[in-house]
C-alpha cells in the first residue's frame, strides 16, 4: 500500500511514524512534511491547502490512500479533489468538515441529533454577544465560529475580556460553561459505521496548574484509569452514531476521524467541541499505544469497510509539548535545537521545525512533542520528562504537570 499524508505538524509525524511501522505500507510520502517526518517518509514541497496540487501529487505518486492530517486542508476541499481524482481518502468532505469549520453548524447538527451539549447562542453583533454573556453568566465561554487552530476559545470570568474576544470575531458561539474534567475520544468513521479509539486527555492552558492562555495543547496522556466504566460505549451511543447519522441524512456521509471533546459533567458527558481530524497532541499518545496496524484501519475507513474495534497495547503513553519562547502570542522562531535523539522509552515528534543547513531550528509555536511510554502512567511520564530534560532550545518552555 502506497500512502500519502498531508500536513507538517506533530500529528502528521505521529501518523507517519505509525504508518511506517505497518508492514502493509510499502511506500510512505508526506507533503509538505518536516525534518522529523523526512526520516520515515519521502517529503514533497506541495501547498497542503491547494486541492489541485494535492490531487496531482497523488496521481504522480500513484498512491493507494491519501490521509489528510490538519483541518484547514479539509475545509479547503482537499479530500473532495482527491476523491474526484479517483483516490481513496481518509478525511471528510469539505461540507462534512464544517462540523469543525463552523461551531454554529456543529451546534445545529447536535440539536437535530439530540446530542448532549451546552446551551448556546450564535452572535454576530456586540449587542447579541452582551445579551448572551448575561444570559449564561460566568465563567464565560466564547468561541470563534470559524477555524482558529485550537486557539479560538476564551473561557474567562472577566466579562470585558469575553466581550472583546466576541468583538474581534465575525461570528461567535457563546455557551454555558460545562463543569467537570474534559476528555477526548476519536472515532474512525467510514460513512455509515464508526469504531472508537482509546480515550485521552490533553492540557490546553500554557502553564502549570491550568494557568495562562489557551493553546493548541501542551501535552496529553492515555489511557485514563479514572474514566467511568462504559464511557466509550456511552459516547459512541449518545454522540458519535447520532452525529454521523444526522450528517448522512443531510447527504454528508462522514469518512475520516471524528474527534469528540467532552466534559464529564454532573449530568453526564456533554460535547464541548467536534473536530474533523485527529486531535493534536492526543494523537501522539493514542497512536503510540495502537496495536492494530494503522494503514489498514485508515484504508478501511476510506473505503467503507470498517469492522472490528482497534486493539491497543497495555501500559501508558504521555506526551509533553516543548513550546517556543512567547508561545502562543508571538512565538520566537529560528533557534537551533539539540538533544533530539530517542531514549529506550521515549522519542521526539517534530511539530514546528525546519532545516537550516545541517541544523534543525524552531519554526512554530509548539516545536516538539516528546512521547514517553511504559507499563504504567508514572513510568511513561518519567520517560517523557527525562527526554525533555535533554533537549536544548533557547527560551523554550513546557508544562511540568502533564499526566500528574
Amino acid at each position: 500500500m502506497r500512502v500519502l499524508v498531508i500536513g507538517s505538524g506533530g500529528r502528521e509525524h505521529a501518523l507517519c511514524r505509525s504508518l511506517s511501522l505497518d508492514p502493509q505500507v510499502s511506500e510512505l510520502h508526506c507533503a509538505p512534511g518536516n525534518p522529523g517526518i523526512e526520516q520515515v517518509a519521502t517529503v514533497h514541497a506541495v501547498d497542503p491547502l491547494d486541492p489541485g496540487q494535492v490531487a496531482a501529487l497523488a496521481g504522480r505518486l500513484r498512491v493507494d490512500l491519501v490521509v489528510v492530517g490538519p483541518e484547514a486542508p479539509l475545509v479547503a476541499g482537499v479530500s473532495d479533489a482527491v476523491r474526484e481524482a479517483g483516490f481513496a481518502c481518509f478525511g471528510p468532505s469539505k461540507d462534512a468538515a464544517m462540523i469543525e469549520g463552523s461551531k454554529a453548524f456543529a451546534k445545529e447538527v447536535m440539536k437535530a441529533a439530540d446530542v448532549p451539549t451546552a446551551r448556546a447562542r450564535v452572535c454576530v453583533t456586540e449587542e447579541e454577544a452582551a445579551a448572551a454573556l448575561d444570559e449564561f453568566g460566568a465563567p464565560y465561554v466564547v468561541k470563534d465560529d470559524g477555524l482558529a487552530a485550537g486557539k479560538g476559545v476564551v473561557v474567562t470570568d472577566d466579562r470585558d475580556q469575553a466581550l472583546a474576544h466576541a468583538r474581534a470575531c465575525e461570528r461567535v458561539v457563546i455557551e454555558e460553561y460545562l463543569d467537570g474534567p474534559e476528555v477526548s475520544l476519536f472515532a474512525l468513521c467510514d460513512g455509515s459505521t464508526a469504531v472508537p479509539l482509546q480515550l485521552a486527555q490533553d492540557f490546553k492552558r500554557a502553564y502549570d496548574g491550568g494557568e495562562g492562555p489557551n493553546t493548541g495543547g501542551m501535552g496529553a496522556y492515555t489511557p485514563l484509569p479514572w474514566a467511568p466504566d462504559g464511557l466509550t460505549e456511552q459516547v459512541m451511543r449518545e454522540v458519535v452514531h447520532p452525529t454521523i447519522g444526522e450528517l448522512s441524512r443531510r447527504g454528508l456521509p462522514y469518512q475520516g476521524v471524528l474527534y469528540v471533546g467532552l466534559a464529564l459533567t454532573s449530568k453526564g458527558p456533554k460535547v464541548v467541541e467536534f473536530n474533523a481530524r485527529f486531535g493534536d497532541p492526543e494523537t501522539q499518545v493514542i497512536l503510540d499505544r495502537l496495536e492494530t496496524p494503522l494503514g489498514g484501519l485508515l484504508m478501511a475507513a476510506a473505503t467503507g469497510e470498517l469492522g472490528l474495534d482497534p486493539v491497543f497495547k497495555g501500559g501508558s503513553a504521555v506526551t509533553v509539548v516543548v513550546a517556543a519562547e512567547n508561545y502562543p502570542e508571538a512565538p520566537v522562531k529560528g533557534d537551533p535545537i539539540t538533544g533530539l535523539e530517542p531514549t529506550p522509552n521515549a522519542y521526539v515528534l517534530h511539530a514546528g521545525t525546519k532545516r537550516d543547513g545541517d541544523a534543525v531550528v524552531s519554526a512554530g509555536g509548539r516545536v516538539l512533542n516528546v512521547v514517553g511510554h511504559g507499563p504504567d502512567q508514572d513510568s511513561a511520564r518519567r520517560a517523557a520528562y527525562d527526554l525533555v530534560a535533554r533537549i536544548k532550545l533557547r527560551g523554550s518552555f513546557h508544562r511540568t504537570d502533564i499526566a500528574r
